[in-house]
């Protein structure tokens, strides 16, 4: 019974051994000779500048393949189609005489 306990106390003693070293604990004392610090003044350097030819300006006057031109068609489509079911809807409401609103 006497061993138990004292290996017990053994063991618990090895654990917190354990835990108490990883936890990183560092203690240091410090004696420092308070020193005047002067930062250098600083210095200002002007680049010379670099003058090069005019930058070429880029005009795009647009690939006009069958790409482009089917998404142009389709959008366009699409708007009129709006547009028309829009008046349909308007025109039926009118004539029909009901009330939506």
């Amino acid at each position: 019974m006497n061993r138990k306990i004292i290996g017990a106390a053994l063991g618990l003693a090895v654990l917190a051994a354990s835990s108490a070293a990883s936890a990183h604990v560092d203690v240091a004392v410090g004696l420092g000779v308070p020193v005047a610090v002067q930062a250098a003044p600083p210095v200002y350097v002007d680049h010379p500048a670099a003058y090069g030819p005019a930058p070429v300006p880029v005009v795009h006057r647009g690939y006009d393949g069958w790409r482009e031109r089917e998404w142009r068609e389709r959008r366009e489509w699409r708007e009129h189609e709006w547009r028309r079911e829009q008046w349909r809807e308007h025109e039926w409401r009118e004539h029909n005489r009901w009330g939506g609103y």
